[in-house]
């Protein structure tokens, strides 16, 4: 969080589930003042502007139960070279979404950088699905399992190269609406997951201490990615998301959470994904969405 240049990303993506409207999310993210909030915090923004996003039909893949799967390839890969470029420039990519789907060509343009790359999920959903084990054969309910090296190989080798982070490298919290079919995986990859039964348990302070110092242990990661939905919060502060689960992360929790990232200095890419304005409330979803991004990049009351 030292760079002081920040490259902001917009995908406008919606095709990674079946609810329309979260294509709206970066324009709502900005219009409730996310470059101002940062530009204010002493960071030199650049608006990179939107990915460009194909039209889609809701077509299942012949032979797979994967819903938009050509679109979403072609999406995730221009967003990964964009990613790329941008962090190759020296700047910190922070990249607003659009479905969580999004997230497989963040890590794609982010992790091509990195031996360990290492990643926290800030979400009430494991999103390890696969083809296989989906109810829905909506992709994004499938990024972290993609970049992990498990579903269609569109989706594994976007930027050509697979995986892209070591499950071992992965923490995942919030947590409290997982598949069974994740939860095996959950098992069998050893992938460190604090749900809210922890969150309630240690007390947000001391999971995120937690996160921080499994992630640095032994020099296990090199960089850390934070990749956050909107849904990993409560729905009482975050209604306009397209799979609210009630029980989960408070407002006040989810920005000490920032805080602390931001003062333990550890994470160098971002994207804030699945703000969907047409199940909003006068944009407070968004407006949360930029009050944690402030938080993030060392936004103090004092």
């Amino acid at each position: 969080m030292n760079k002081k240049n920040v490259s902001i990303i917009g995908v406008p993506m919606d095709h990674g589930q079946n609810r329309r409207g979260v294509d709206m999310g970066p324009s709502a993210i900005r219009y409730a003042g996310v470059v101002e909030r940062i530009e204010d915090l002493g960071y030199t923004v650049k608006d990179e502007g939107d990915i460009q996003i194909g039209q889609a039909d809701g077509s299942v893949e012949e032979h797979t139960n994967l819903r938009n799967l050509k679109v979403i390839t072609e999406a995730t890969e221009a967003l990964g070279a964009k990613v790329f470029e941008v962090a190759e420039a020296g700047n910190f990519p922070l990249v607003l979404g659009g479905d969580h789907s999004i997230a497989i060509g963040t890590l794609a343009g982010i992790s091509e950088r990195h031996e360990n790359l290492g990643v926290i999920w800030y979400d009430a959903h494991a999103d390890m699905n696969t083809s296989d084990t989906s109810p829905s054969g909506n992709i994004h309910g499938m990024p972290l399992a993609a970049s992990f090296g498990l579903g269609h190989e569109q989706l594994t080798h976007i930027r050509g190269y697979s995986p892209k982070v070591k499950p071992e490298n992965i923490v995942i919290i919030g947590a409290r609406s997982v598949d069974p079919g994740e939860r095996e995986l959950i098992k069998e990859r050893g992938i460190r997951v604090y749900s809210m039964h922890e969150i309630d348990k240690m007390g947000m302070n001391a999971v995120i201490a937690d996160a921080i110092q499994y992630l640095k242990e032994e020099r296990r990661t090199d960089a850390v990615h934070l990749s956050l939905d909107l849904d990993g919060i409560d729905p009482l502060y975050t209604p306009g998301v397209g799979t609210p689960v009630p029980g989960g992360i408070t407002y006040r929790e989810s920005h000490l959470a920032m805080e602390l990232l931001f003062d333990a200095g550890i994470i160098t890419s971002a994207e804030f994904v699945e703000v969907n304005p047409i199940l909003d409330e006068k944009n407070r979803t968004a407006d949360v969405a930029v009050a944690l991004i402030g938080s993030l990049f060392g936004e103090k009351l004092v």
